[in-house]
């Protein structure tokens, strides 16, 4: 199995909705994007997959010289020869691969936010940098675009973040700011034992609002002149957005069940998406 093979077998198995946007690139940048991806979902794995902490953190270390050595010219892993080509051709930055190693790595040493000012620095290491690096492939002309794609890659992450408050608590994680559960009433125990309340729906809103501004504020500053070459980053906006507003609807019953598009909804959102252009 080559390189590339490797990190296309890994992305359709993810099964993710960023798959979908994949399709429509041209094979050069699909290459790279899908490399981009299989870097991603293989140190998330890492920790995700990993019971032993001292372990996990080990993994992390690991791709940390991997991603120097694949800078040198002498990557060893499928991931990162796949990945390497394509770091000068999209002036794809190191300390923003390194970012998302440590933003995977603050999985293991917190489980808890404060507040959203630091919910909000680990989206910027898990997603809003997957963002910036996604949209340098996708093609920029001009320097906001980036300043879109920071953003959008933070309404994806507070999507997730709301779709997995179940399943991240039954790993004893909770991303919900403490200020924010205390605003609305409601304790981590309520959240760890799943007891879906009015007052759970209210926060839940509260976060599905924050969400939504964030979509709205990415799509209003994302440059006329780029919007074509970003079409990718707006299919996944599309498809993002039908399951926030879907798990809306539902009320928020995140907390026993993981709320999901089936992939028939999903490349119709991608293909009306990209022939609106």
């Amino acid at each position: 199995m080559s390189p590339d093979e490797y990190c296309q077998q890994k992305a359709a198995q993810s099964g993710s909705s960023f798959y979908y946007s994949f399709l429509f690139l041209s094979p050069e940048r699909r290459r790279a994007i899908t490399a981009l991806y299989a870097f991603c979902r293989e140190v998330d794995d890492t920790v995700d997959e990993c019971t032993d902490v001292s372990i996990a953190r080990a993994k992390l270390a690991w791709w940390r010289t991997e991603i120097g050595t694949m800078v040198n010219g002498t990557p060893t892993h499928p991931v990162t020869k796949a990945l390497q080509p394509h770091l000068d051709v999209y002036s794809l930055e190191v300390t923003h691969l390194l970012a998302i190693i440590d933003g995977m790595e603050m999985d293991l040493d917190q489980t808890r936010y404060l507040d959203f000012a630091g919910l909000r620095k680990y989206c910027w290491h898990v997603a809003s940098v997957v963002g910036i690096l996604s949209a340098k492939i996708f093609g920029v002309t001009n320097i906001r675009t980036l300043e879109y794609a920071e953003k959008l890659g933070l309404a994806f992450q507070l999507t997730n973040i709301i779709r997995d408050v179940g399943e991240d608590a039954r790993k004893g994680r909770i991303y919900l700011p403490i200020n924010e559960l205390q605003q609305f009433n409601v304790t981590a125990a309520d959240i760890l034992n799943a007891r879906h309340t009015e007052d759970f729906e209210k926060l839940m809103q509260f976060q599905a609002e924050r969400a939504q501004h964030c979509y709205d504020e990415a799509l209003s500053i994302l440059p006329k002149e780029d919007r074509r070459a970003q079409r990718p980053g707006l299919i996944m906006a599309s498809i993002y957005r039908a399951l926030l507003n879907e798990i809306q609807r539902d009320g928020f019953h995140v907390l026993n069940q993981r709320i999901s598009l089936t992939p028939i909804r999903k490349l119709w959102l991608a293909w009306t998406t990209y022939i609106r252009g």
